[in-house]
């Protein structure tokens, strides 16, 4: 690595440290670096540019952003949750499975972690803290917690950069996160059941027979969008970016149908998905650069003839990119490492004879594991932010959870199996 690729990334992680957004640092220290070697700096225009309205797959991106938005804005997600609440709230803990059953339906619907917490994840939070019912601490943490979910079941807007980035398969990817997502699900369910019952947490009143029907109804159309986008996506009827845009209409649709949105709220929804997807365009075009100067610089090959000079096996070389990824999440965005981390590491994917899918799975959830580990934890600060729960208490009922789905993210990791055997039993040959 040249100097000034050594001064490029010295300057990015100070202005980092100092509160500069994640986007911009890159750009300014890829100028930095254009200007040391006595280049063009008009190569950081060029690069972002050719990178982001080269790819039709980034597209879905505000679409699926879009959807998320009008899907909390139009209160979709209390008819989820009212149902939900009818099926499994007899439960002791019962509102904890709610909470995690509903992050499940709605992650086949946003496709994003902090739409998940932000949207249904406070209105959970809201129900379990009322009359003191549940600790805060601990509702905060499991809507956190389950908010993860939320990228790996289908759509997913990280498998989308993802397979951008890395050329894989979106609709594989797509197939492949729904064992791995029900399996977080599951490790969590475990978590609550015991908890529940050595902390005494309280059983819901029962929903009368009555409201069954009705309850049931006023879900149904919302719970048809996962299958629309599932079922059009592979039954080849539109590409993934087409179906974003399916799930964007639909949802739209189902606020308009409701009478839940006004020209207001639409209003709201689309200034709120347009600067989600400036802050994410700005983060891919500082990447792209960054991802230039690496390549320049042959930083990938020279990493990944160290990895193979090792004689690391697939598994193991799994294992320690997810040690690497879930020390990084403590302290990185996870937008950033996805940009910058992968195309690091495909090279030794490749050596490895490494399955992009199952790789691409691994590295998601890591990130997700990401998202609630302090010190950087955004969905820590985003479920303090909109509940006033304080941050310590979060962080105190969080590391629970973190061992729960750390241990998930092993079966991930040593069955693959688990992840490949739905897409391959839908034709994909990796």
């Amino acid at each position: 690595m040249s100097l000034a690729a050594a001064i490029m990334f010295a300057l990015f992680i100070a202005a980092c440290a100092i509160g500069v957004p994640i986007g911009f640092s890159m750009i300014v220290a890829g100028l930095v670096y254009l200007l040391l070697i006595g280049g063009d700096i008009g190569l950081v225009a060029a690069q972002g540019i050719n990178g982001l309205f080269s790819s039709f797959i980034l597209l879905a991106v505000p679409l699926f952003i879009f959807a998320a938005e009008v899907m909390t804005a139009s209160n979709i997600s209390d008819r989820l949750l009212k149902f939900v609440m009818m099926v499994i709230g007899r439960l002791r803990g019962g509102l904890a499975y709610v909470n995690i059953a509903v992050s499940i339906i709605f992650a086949g619907m946003s496709g994003s972690a902090l739409a998940d917490a932000a949207g249904p994840g406070k209105l959970m939070i809201d129900m379990m803290t009322k009359n003191g019912r549940y600790p805060r601490g601990f509702a905060g943490a499991l809507t956190a917690a389950s908010a993860t979910i939320g990228p790996i079941i289908p759509p997913s807007i990280p498998m989308v950069i993802y397979g951008a980035i890395s050329g894989t398969s979106i609709g594989a990817l797509f197939l492949a996160g729904v064992v791995p997502g029900l399996l977080m699900g599951l490790a969590l369910c475990i978590q609550v059941f015991i908890v529940a019952r050595r902390r005494g947490f309280p059983v819901e009143d029962p929903v009368p027979f009555t409201a069954v029907r009705r309850t049931t109804l006023r879900a149904a159309p919302a719970l048809m969008l996962p299958v629309i986008l599932l079922g059009g996506i592979y039954s080849g009827a539109v590409t993934p970016t087409e179906a974003a845009a399916v799930a964007a209409a639909y949802a739209m649709l189902l606020a308009f149908i409701y009478r839940e949105m006004n020209l207001r709220s639409l209003y709201q929804s689309l200034l709120g998905s347009a600067r989600a997807t400036a802050i994410v365009a700005i983060t891919v075009v500082g990447a792209l650069f960054i991802n230039y100067v690496v390549a320049s610089e042959q930083i990938p090959y020279a990493l990944g003839n160290w990895i193979t000079s090792l004689g690391l096996s697939p598994v193991a070389f799994l294992l320690l990119v997810s040690v690497l990824f879930l020390v990084l999440g403590a302290v990185l965005d996870t937008l950033l490492m996805l940009l910058i981390m992968v195309p690091i590491l495909m090279p030794s994917v490749h050596a490895l004879g490494v399955d992009p899918v199952h790789f691409g799975v691994v590295v998601v959830v890591d990130m997700m594991i990401g998202l609630i580990t302090p010190p950087y934890g955004e969905l820590l600060f985003l479920i303090s932010g909109v509940s006033r729960i304080p941050l310590a208490e979060l962080i105190r009922e969080s590391w629970a959870f973190i061992l729960t789905l750390v241990i998930a993210l092993l079966a991930i990791v040593l069955l693959p199996d688990l992840v490949l055997f739905i897409p391959r039993s839908a034709g994909y040959g990796g």
